[in-house]
């Protein structure tokens, strides 16, 4: 059966009312598959792409079942691995459940307990936290856990990837064995399947595309660039076009480079253009940051793969991958931030000879060949310093070590090329040596 609208979800007129009120018509592939089966009592184990709906897919049949507020202790508890993901489903419940009654609060660290433990004091329906704080607020009894009859992962593989699986498993004791499981991700690696299978039981499997598939409202690119000289050059280059680059997401490897593309573009384009947003700014620094992206009073957002799975902005016109993840995965929830809600986005990335090995490895996962583009010719390309090109040749070494165990490498090819010279030379030279001792003699 194929759902045309809301309304064959047998929804709420509360809940109605604020999807209408959000501007939303019909449901998503996600949303569709989904919202009756987690109405219907099911464990859930929901694939799909970052971009989706795939948090009201959750959130809408939650609001369903709890319908009102009622007694002192969480109903339902949405797990999410950072803290501007956490923030994100708290906006989507704030909306949908504007029309009810239903009490929620969103626990996350980086700031001070107080005013979370205020609001839960006050009575909750739905938590929304990430691991560490959920758990600082259980020890010190102030969150009652006994009362959970939901409970949702989402963003799964992200949190393998983050090192969340003691407080998961810690988390799972505490909270009560009957309750309805929902497990949510972009991605399906193997440690992804294996919690699945631990953790839901008889599942009901939703795949609206292919794991890892990138949208297909996204164009994909690639410049391969020799040094991190050329890569700035030609960041300036598209982003002095500002009626094509109009608003934009740089993501960096590293804090380091984060800061330093921020740097860079604040003396090029003004404070009053660009943001940065990594793990060591202050959470109040991040909140607003992401919150001038979205409003439009900043253009270009730089970071590092703690905003990638956090912020939902529908108008993003293109995402650049500075650097390319290491965390293969995180390729399609980076460039899942353009290409939203059905708008086209583009994503660009710039790959050094030593990024060629990772960006084959994320082509087998999104089954598809990104194109390579020419630098534009007005872009200067500086030769690569030396000891730019020693870590690069390093990290190409070891990628063919990890490759073919008796790779010897780089040095060792030399030293055999020297090795099968002709030997005449070699006695010629030698006879040289001793001729000239004799004369010195």
């Amino acid at each position: 059966m194929i759902m045309a609208t809301f309304e064959d979800f047998k929804l709420n007129k509360q809940i109605l009312q604020a999807i209408t009120d959000s501007g939303y018509e019909n449901p998503t592939p996600i949303q569709e598959k989904a919202i009756p089966l987690v109405l219907a009592g099911h464990d859930v184990m929901g694939v799909a792409q970052t971009g989706t709906g795939k948090t009201a897919a959750f959130v809408l049949p939650i609001l369903m079942r709890i319908k009102y507020a009622q007694g002192m202790h969480p109903r339902a508890l949405i797990l999410a691995p950072t803290r501007e993901l956490a923030i994100q489903i708290e906006k989507a419940v704030e909306t949908y459940s504007q029309h009810t009654d239903i009490r929620f609060t969103c626990v996350y660290g980086g700031l001070g307990p107080k005013t979370q433990i205020e609001t839960i004091q006050a009575g909750v329906d739905i938590v929304i936290a990430t691991p560490g704080r959920l758990l600082d607020l259980y020890s010190r009894e102030e969150l009652v856990l006994k009362d959970i009859n939901t409970l949702v992962m989402d963003e799964a593989d992200k949190m393998m990837d983050m090192g969340f699986m003691p407080q998961i498993n810690r988390i799972l004791e505490i909270i009560p064995v009957k309750r309805q499981n929902l497990l949510f991700s972009a991605t399906m690696p193997e440690k992804v399947q294996k919690l699945s299978e631990d953790f839901l039981e008889f599942p009901e499997f939703v795949e609206v595309t292919p794991q890892a598939t990138t949208a297909e409202t996204v164009e994909q690119v690639l410049f391969e660039t020799p040094n991190i000289k050329t890569k700035i050059n030609l960041l300036y280059h598209f982003l002095a076009d500002e009626e094509t680059f109009k608003r934009v997401m740089i993501f960096t490897r590293t804090r380091k480079n984060a800061d330093s593309v921020y740097k860079f573009l604040a003396r090029k384009f003004s404070e009053d253009q660009v943001r940065v947003i990594h793990a060591n700014k202050g959470q109040n620094t991040r909140i607003n940051s992401m919150n001038a992206f979205k409003s439009g009073d900043i253009r270009i957002l730089v970071g590092t793969d703690v905003v990638a799975r956090g912020i939902d902005v529908t108008l993003v016109s293109h995402v650049i991958n500075f650097d390319i993840p290491l965390i293969y995965e995180d390729y399609v929830h980076r460039i899942g931030r353009t290409g939203r809600a059905m708008q086209s986005g583009k994503a660009i990335s710039f790959i050094t000879e030593a990024d060629v090995y990772h960006m084959k490895k994320i082509e087998q996962i999104i089954r598809l060949q990104v194109p390579v583009e020419p630098i534009p010719a007005a872009v200067e390309i500086p030769k690569t310093p030396f000891d730019e090109a020693q870590v690069i040749a390093r990290e190409i070494d070891r990628q063919k070590r990890k490759e073919d165990p008796d790779y010897k490498g780089a040095f060792h090819d030399k030293k055999k090329k020297t090795k099968d010279f002709p030997k005449k030379d070699n006695a010629k030279n030698k006879g040289g040596k001793r001729n000239s001792r004799k004369k010195r003699k």
